[in-house]
């Protein structure tokens, strides 16, 4: 008997505040010609002062129930994928738990950059698969405008606040579901990608605050050499290990980052651009929550049928790459 995890709900939240390249031009300098040309960027949604990671978590969690039809007691597990996160303890898996339901229900954090999302899909597979558990809540949300230096043109310009959510259903002897993940992590590139201070190796104090430490800091072209590598090889080993081929994947999902990284991938695997989901213009690059946004626009496109193989593919701090393989259909 085979027992897949399969998609049995998919919902997202964007904040209604939208941040445009001209509205940047006015807070560092930068260029709306600047931004589109190195990035594809045109806005990006800010949440509001009082909305956290938890908050969008919770509203793109409830949209997800709605579409698998179940209701926040049905769920056996929670994983969700943040950088972001409302506090370092509490989780907030325990808090999106508290906010839609009084029932306890076991739950985690996961940190692996923007491939946390990725990383989140093949845990709750293997419980699933494993017979632990039928339901997973799997949920990527960043409020990275609270880490974003607004002061450096080069990182102030590429994020955006977004979340998403996945709920997992078990399901026997079924074409269906996740069908193979790969991951990957080199510590090596870690200071490529980083938010310095906060954490046990540089706690916070009035220097680290002063030096701007607690905000995102990158180094975009090494960042970029490393994912325009990382993002093939996330899905040629992925669909190996599902027992396919580039010429079987149908839709093409990539971590919103750069469209110029979308593009590498696109011209290395000679792809139709209809069979590869691109929104960065319009998001910006909201880390985990990049994946589940391009998928749900691609749903309501009309793009994604049941039977076809769809590919999730993404790179992180970490350094961190991956990809999960679906078959779509419930």
């Amino acid at each position: 008997m085979t027992r897949r995890a399969v998609v049995a709900g998919l919902g997202t939240y964007v904040p209604e505040k939208v941040l445009t390249n001209h509205d940047l031009e006015q807070m560092v300098d930068t260029s709306d010609e600047w931004i589109v040309t190195r990035t594809g960027i045109r806005e990006r949604h800010i949440a509001r002062d009082d909305e956290t990671t938890s908050t969008m978590a919770s509203e793109a969690t409830r949209r997800a129930l709605a579409d698998a039809k179940i209701t926040a007691e049905d769920l056996d597990f929670i994983v969700c994928a943040t950088n972001t996160p409302d506090t370092i303890f509490p989780s907030t898996a325990a808090r999106v738990q508290h906010q839609l339901t009084d029932k306890p229900i076991p739950g985690i954090d996961i940190q692996a950059g923007c491939t946390g999302l990725i990383y989140g899909m093949e845990l709750a597979s293997a419980l699933i698969q494993s017979g632990a558990y039928r339901n997973i809540l799997v949920i990527g949300a960043d409020k990275l405008t609270s880490i974003t230096d607004y002061q450096d043109r080069t990182t102030a310009v590429l994020f955006g606040d977004a979340a998403g959510a996945f709920v997992l259903q078990a399901k026997d002897d079924t074409e269906y579901g996740i069908l193979g993940s790969y991951l990957q992590a080199d510590g090596r590139g870690g200071d490529l990608l980083i938010q310095p201070a906060g954490g046990s190796l540089m706690p916070a104090s009035h220097e680290t605050v002063e030096a701007r430490q607690h905000y995102l800091k990158m180094n975009g072209n090494e960042t970029f050499r490393f994912a325009v590598k990382a993002m093939p090889e996330a899905v040629e080993e992925g669909l190996k290990r599902a027992g396919l081929g580039v010429e079987d994947m149908d839709l093409l999902v990539p971590h919103q980052a750069n469209l110029r990284i979308i593009d590498a991938a696109v011209r290395r695997f000679e792809l139709d651009p209809e069979r590869v989901v691109v929104n960065i213009d319009r998001y910006g690059n909201t880390s985990v929550a990049t994946i589940p946004l391009a998928l749900q626009e691609a749903r309501l496109e009309g793009r994604v049928h049941d039977g076809d193989v769809v590919v999730l593919c993404a790179f992180g701090a970490g350094l961190t790459w991956g990809s999960n393989v679906i078959r779509w259909g419930r």
